[in-house]
């Protein structure tokens, strides 16, 4: 009851101001963290991404325009179905401002078309297609963190131009695997190198044994995984036990979280090409916020994680600049303010959704180079935001003004 007559009074002390005050549906802008809790992206995103989130709101203040903020998680166990009904409910019932996060692209696009229709906001960090800022963009979206195009372009174009021109695709078998794949193929022949074949697999599989095996027959320099998180180590496992890069086979994951070259050692994993928007020890701003995530959560974050903070902190700066919570007025707001923080220097969020900054491509480090737990990558190239993301009018974005 006293939780009733708070809520009544402060209606009251509103209505009693007027339109000076700050207009704030339901006096609490609430942020709904989806994302996966239990199965094969929790390392990557799950409860490091509700931390995340849960700092920036935290070393916000608590408040933003004077209204309390509040954070909800789920957990949509990388089914559509299962994802869809948890944002309807948190829409229509819950009153949830905006949706962060969403990993698996097969539930993040019906996330962002619900989101569409709901007139709320979406900021993706977990999901990987390019197609949410593409065909399927919409203007209450926004991609935070990388995407499909941005992975392929970057680890594809250094790759070729260093001589390893024949690739052969170990694709997970859903929306996201089939972009990476897809943007992956066109870079490589962009840039002068053939694709030898391509196999596909199961979501969440086990045994890579005759996908590898069919690797490895293609003689082809690169044998690139087109998957993610526990695809991706299990994949990476299986293909040292085959001895695929002692025989002189580059492997190269498309998608690779810090916490996955964590899991499966810096042995394994030495040589590895990795693209990430993200590393811890960059500098002094990544290393503080890195450290406090690592004390809280446990391990250091990944590109997803870091980059909810960043997202979950520009967000509540567009509300605090505008004094509303209203989805539309904040996304132009977000879209004016460029994004300078420890995540993103001069990023910018563009008409189709997509969150433009630099990207970067990592190798792993041998064993003998590592200077601790977490010392695990060597930078080889730093991409400029406008040259790793695709041009704005490649994609297919009806909001592009042509």
């Amino acid at each position: 009851m006293h939780k009733l007559f708070a809520a009544v009074a402060a209606g009251l002390a509103f209505a009693a101001t007027g339109a000076a005050q700050a207009q704030i549906s339901d006096d609490v802008v609430k942020i709904g963290v989806l994302t996966d809790m239990s199965s094969l992206y929790a390392d990557a995103t799950g409860k490091g991404s509700l931390a995340a989130v849960q700092m920036a709101v935290a070393d916000y203040g608590g408040k933003v325009a004077g209204k309390p903020v509040e954070v909800v998680a789920a957990d949509h166990q990388n089914k559509p179905d299962v994802g869809v009904n948890i944002a309807r409910n948190w829409y229509d019932n819950e009153k949830v401002d905006a949706i962060f996060d969403v990993p698996t692209s097969s539930v993040a696009l019906p996330i962002s078309a619900l989101t569409r229709e709901k007139n709320r906001i979406n900021i993706n960090s977990g999901g990987g297609s390019s197609d949410i800022t593409g065909a399927q963009c919409s203007p209450n979206t926004v991609h935070w963190t990388y995407d499909t195009y941005a992975l392929s372009n970057v680890a594809g174009k250094a790759m070729v131009k260093r001589g390893e021109d024949t690739w052969f695709f170990v694709t997970a078998d859903y929306a996201f695997g089939q972009a990476l794949q897809r943007d992956a193929a066109n870079v490589v022949k962009e840039s002068g190198g053939k694709v030898l074949g391509e196999v596909r697999h199961p979501l969440n599989s086990s045994d890579f044994s005759s996908f590898l095996l069919q690797a490895q027959a293609s003689k082809a320099k690169v044998v690139a995984l087109a998957n993610a998180g526990g695809d991706t180590t299990n994949a990476l496992k299986q293909a040292s036990e085959f001895g695929l890069t002692q025989a002189g086979q580059k492997m190269i994951a498309l998608l690779q979280e810090i916490t996955d070259t964590h899991s499966l050692g810096i042995k394994a994993t030495q040589g590895l090409i990795v693209t990430d928007a993200f590393y811890w020890d960059m500098n002094d701003e990544t290393r503080a916020f890195s450290k406090r995530f690592n004390d809280k959560v446990g391990h250091m974050p990944t590109m997803i994680q870091a980059g909810l903070y960043s997202a979950t902190m520009h967000y509540l700066k567009a509300i605090e600049a505008i004094k509303t919570d209203e989805a539309p007025k904040v996304m132009e707001q977000m879209r004016a303010t460029p994004v300078n923080d420890f995540f993103a220097k001069g990023g910018k969020i563009r008409i189709d959704g997509r969150m433009v900054h630099d990207m970067y491509l990592f190798e792993v480090k041998k064993p003998e180079e590592s200077k601790g737990e977490w010392d695990l990558y060597k930078l080889i190239a730093t991409v400029p935001g406008d040259e790793a993301f695709r041009p704005i009018d490649k994609g297919g974005c009806p909001l592009v003004g042509h």
